[in-house]
């Protein structure tokens, strides 16, 4: 599967049920699960809202039926038999002043290490039963923001933009955010960084950096997020 990017005027979601799963299915996801948190003991089996089936909805617009689930259904990416589960992720498209785009370098004890992507998330099943939606898209977006550069944009002032689709099939939904002094988004992500490490913790992003076209980008040491590119091109050319 190819990456792909797609402008849509409107989104519709729809929860279904989860798929059910084989005993042998799940045996199996539950020992890979296992192996994975033995080499990585910072993963959890947290909720998430995984995309079951994507269809057009008219000619731009998007229906997403989607399912609450926990981490451990990854490891079942492409098990013969196993159902075609993908993930849900908001990501924000932060640029400085002059134009360039803040990109960030995910931590070794991330999901990605080493893994250079914007700003952004997988989409937790929204609380208390509500709708999944574009505001709750727009305030994960916002809180993502603030947890891994320490830019506090209000969920308000950022903008929907294109949808994207990695090469592992998980659907992203991107936000533009106001742009920043480049030295605030510096200041604002070592502040950041120097507080988690002074708790004890690692921070999300081991390193920032703004980036002015997709030679910049592609010049960086270490893999990029499949749909990267793609948002940086249709960013810095728009």
């Amino acid at each position: 599967m190819t990456a792909e990017l797609w402008d849509v005027s409107h989104l519709r979601f729809e929860e279904t049920a989860p798929p059910a799963l084989t005993v042998s299915l799940r045996t199996e996801r539950d020992r890979r699960w296992a192996e994975a948190v033995r080499a990585n003991p910072t993963l959890f089996d947290g909720p998430v809202a995984a995309l079951i089936r994507l269809e057009r909805d008219g000619p731009d617009g998007l229906l997403v039926s989607w399912a609450p689930l926990t981490y451990r259904f990854r490891v079942l990416r492409g098990l013969p038999d196993a159902p075609a589960l993908a993930g849900l992720f908001a990501a924000v498209l932060q640029p400085c002043d002059e134009g360039r785009l803040l990109v960030g370098r995910m931590s070794p004890t991330t999901s990605a290490p080493g893994r250079w992507q914007v700003p952004g998330g997988t989409l937790e099943p929204p609380e208390d039963g509500a709708a999944l939606d574009l505001d709750v898209l727009r305030r994960h977006a916002a809180r993502e923001l603030a947890e891994e550069t320490g830019s506090d944009t209000p969920a308000d002032a950022l903008l929907p933009g294109p949808v994207v689709r990695d090469t592992q099939g998980s659907l992203g939904f991107l936000f533009t955010a106001p742009p920043r002094p480049a030295r605030e988004l510096y200041e604002r992500y070592e502040e950041l960084a120097r507080a988690e490490t002074e708790a004890g913790a690692e921070p999300e992003f081991d390193r920032v950096e703004l980036i002015g076209s997709l030679d910049e980008l592609r010049a960086l040491p270490g893999p990029l997020a499949s749909y990267l590119p793609l948002a940086t091109e249709r960013f810095l050319g728009a």
